[in-house]
């Protein structure tokens, strides 16, 4: 995410002898090798684990995720009560030798009957050097939900096949994420105007599906649409 443009940059397929650290080891190079600076990571509750916090946190990336709430008495559910926001230095301990001990922001919400929920709900979140305060943190991780987004517009552009080879599905899946990016380009050059302290995108002008119209009209000029087929007789 940059100057409110967000581009897939990089995709790998997961095997199940992958591990958490591995993809983002695998991801960071990927970035590295763009020459694009990371000044924020922000991942979802699938990779809170001992392994990635301490691998973070030898990297000194700055990194904010959701917690796992743990336990019934102990764990880090022991620290959802009260009514305020606070943060607390944490520890998980796998084994003798092996912990890693970072930063616990527990946020307090207040439901206000909405999703048919009332009292306070409590976010957990490890954060590591990361300039926020506990009053923006759940504004600030909510960033992380525009990949999601992503993963929609993604959709609308897949291809839809049967195939079970891995390999072709994959390929499906980052010619989709390349025409997002296609569109949001052209989004921010030719479809928006510069306006004092950032730019204001005309999206409702010239949508996403819009654009695949347009290319599936141009591909049915060139290539012809097959609409009949003649079997030869005899």
């Amino acid at each position: 995410m940059t100057k409110n443009k967000r581009v897939t940059l990089a995709i790998r397929g997961v095997r199940q002898s992958d591990t958490s650290v591995a993809l983002i080891t695998y991801l960071l190079a990927e970035l590295d090798s763009l020459k694009i600076n990371v000044k924020k990571l922000y991942l979802d509750r699938g990779f809170f684990n001992t392994p990635v916090i301490r691998w973070l946190q030898a990297l000194d990336i700055p990194f904010l995720m959701p917690a796992i709430k743990t336990g019934k008495k102990g764990g880090i559910k022991q620290f959802l009560k009260g009514k305020k926001s606070y943060k607390i230095p944490y520890t998980i301990t796998r084994d003798k030798d092996d912990s890693v001990t970072f930063d616990l922001w527990i946020i307090c919400k207040y439901s206000k009957g909405k999703r048919n929920q009332r009292g306070i709900q409590y976010f957990v979140y490890v954060a590591h050097k990361v300039r926020t305060n506990l009053n923006y943190i759940y504004q600030d991780y909510r960033k992380r939900f525009g990949i999601e987004t992503s993963y929609r517009l993604k959709n609308i552009c897949r291809i839809r096949t049967n195939n079970k080879n891995p390999v072709l599905r994959l390929l499906f899946v980052g010619i989709s994420f390349l025409l997002v990016n296609i569109w949001v380009n052209l989004l921010w050059l030719r479809i928006s105007r510069k306006r004092k302290g950032s730019r204001l995108i005309y999206r409702i002008l010239f949508a996403l599906k819009q654009m695949l119209a347009f290319l599936s009209q141009a591909i049915e000029r060139k290539y012809q649409v097959v609409e009949s087929i003649y079997i030869p007789s005899g």
